[in-house]
């Protein structure tokens, strides 16, 4: 099974078109071509391709959905995400070098020393647009999703992103979540069957992990880099999982 590595957070390769077309004869051409874009990230997820591109694909597809809007109507219920949404709030560029001369049991070390490890680019949002409140929330969500696998314990693998995705689901209806879990659990049937059990216990952690943790949207991670990571998940009531395994 092709690894997600970091894909899911990291949509910047479609920024540029995130852009909204105001001519009606625009807006119609764009509508065309995020629904195509939609199909065919899906069908290729069906087969296997767990690209950074096909999530990309997906990604700009779906944020030309009403489920983008219900995600930050959800997200505005709550004060503290409203804040962050209203204000925009997207701290500077995450220094992983700064960060590594933390305590090693802090969240930014643990952080910046896994981001570096694997090679991740922390900050491939940059080009990310945050024009509208979905665009923004996605935007949000990608700069921190490492952040959220650090907090959670679930790890790269392609089953541990799946098991993030679901985590997603009780604390807001995200609709590229249900899609990644929706098209894994196809493709995994078709191809991978033997992996169907590790995968659904994956999918029933993540779920009623977020059921039970505290918003992870609403915290404003960066300003609190050296606080120790038990600490964060003493106080979002996140009990981490044991690391998975490889697949």
């Amino acid at each position: 099974m092709q690894s997600l590595n970091s894909a899911t957070s990291n949509r910047s390769t479609i920024a540029p078109v995130q852009k909204q077309a105001q001519n009606p004869i625009l807006r119609g051409v764009q509508s065309f071509i995020s629904r195509l874009l939609l199909l065919k990230s899906s069908v290729s997820m069906l087969f296997g391709d767990n690209s950074l591109q096909t999530v990309g694909e997906l990604t700009y597809g779906l944020l030309d959905t009403s489920a983008y809007d219900l995600v930050a109507h959800h997200l505005n219920q709550d004060p503290n995400c409203a804040a962050l949404i209203r204000d925009r709030y997207i701290p500077a560029a995450h220094d992983l070098e700064t960060l590594l001369t933390y305590p090693t049991d802090s969240l930014g070390y643990i952080y910046a020393a896994e981001m570096k490890k694997k090679g991740f680019d922390p900050n491939l949002h940059a080009e990310m647009s945050s024009k509208t409140d979905a665009e923004y929330v996605e935007l949000r969500l990608s700069q921190t999703h490492d952040l959220w696998h650090i907090a959670t314990g679930f790890d790269t693998s392609v089953i541990g992103e799946i098991g993030l995705q679901a985590f997603h689901l009780p604390q807001f209806p995200y609709p590229l979540a249900t899609m990644l879990v929706a098209t894994s659990l196809i493709s995994t049937t078709l191809r991978e069957p033997e992996t169907l059990p590790q995968l659904l216990e994956a999918i029933a952690q993540g779920f009623q992990m977020g059921k039970t943790a505290k918003s992870l949207f609403a915290q404003k991670w960066e300003e609190g880099w050296e606080k120790p990571l038990i600490q964060w998940q003493v106080e979002l009531n996140i009990q981490p999982i044991q690391k998975l395994e490889n697949q």
